[in-house]
């Protein structure tokens, strides 16, 4: 991914230059619109009647559109955020550098960001994290024509290794020794390999488990090491926005509660095993 936080944004031509593509996000319709307002609980919101989401798509099982829709397991936990707030979920497409520094926080244009982020000292230090609510693992896929049987195979036969930018993994590779290409977004890194540009991959286990439910690319790709980096993920909120941020938690705490955190987990991910290691490769 291009550093420059310009150029992943999604622009339409009716919006304002900093701005990216709206996307309503699941079944939910679209806000009132106006300026900013208030929700339940007295929660600040940026857009009145809605709460506008920063995420990067596609990021899939996390957020991608489908049917003309973006859904996923992101935005089905953060519509339950919204529907405790009484308000819609709207989502932003913006560059997952952005995440990093809370950018389109700062600047109002989103409440919270949702992109499968990874809970990090670094990135604590410009945004506020939820509770973590996803425990997950880094895989590496490889071609099957490649003759690679494990990550150290990829520098031991001079193969090129492929990661998504900005991301834990590419942070892991680099700290591995490897000088890995970097590409953009999740379609990217796949199509990468797809077209032979890399010979493996390195990315979070669950968009691995995503691509391999696909025929074309199971009888073209293999798993060959899940890399259990200790790895969280959580939801941000600008620095000091509590009052949204103990909705979130809550939200998170009533799903894993009632058994919703377990149906949308296996509706987008896959079987669930509430214990830390989940997922794994098995």
């Amino acid at each position: 991914m291009n550093t420059l936080l310009g150029r992943r944004a999604r622009i339409l031509a009716a919006t304002t230059a900093t701005a990216g593509v709206m996307l309503v996000a699941g079944c939910t319709s679209s806000g009132s619109g106006g300026g900013a307002g208030k929700a339940a609980g007295g929660v600040q919101v940026v857009k009145a009647g809605q709460l506008t989401t920063c995420t990067h798509l596609p990021y899939p099982p996390f957020q991608s559109e489908i049917n003309g829709k973006v859904q996923g397991f992101d935005v089905s936990l953060i519509d339950l955020v919204a529907k405790g707030l009484g308000v819609k979920q709207q989502i932003l497409d913006t560059p997952f550098e952005n995440f990093k520094t809370g950018a389109f926080l700062n600047s109002g244009q989103c409440d919270l960001a949702a992109a499968g982020m990874t809970i990090t000292p670094e990135r604590k230090k410009n945004v506020d994290f939820s509770d973590p609510y996803f425990d997950a693992t880094q895989a590496v896929l490889v071609s099957k024509k490649s003759g690679i049987g494990s990550l150290a195979d990829v520098k031991a036969k001079g193969r090129k290794l492929g990661v998504q930018a900005q991301t834990t993994g590419e942070d892991y590779a680099k700290k591995q020794g490897f000088d890995p290409i970097s590409f953009e977004s999740s379609d990217a890194v796949i199509n990468g390999l797809r077209s032979g540009q890399v010979q493996a991959v390195v990315i979070d286990y669950p968009v691995v488990q995503g691509w391999l439910k696909d025929k074309a690319n199971a009888d073209a790709f293999k798993l060959v090491g899940n890399l259990n980096t200790g790895e969280q993920y959580g939801f941000t909120v600008k620095k000091g926005n509590d009052k949204l941020r103990a909705a979130i938690n809550k939200a998170i705490k009533d799903a894993k509660a009632d058994g919703t955190y377990k149906k949308l987990y296996e509706q987008w991910i896959g079987p669930y095993n509430p214990s830390p290691a989940s997922p794994s490769a098995s």
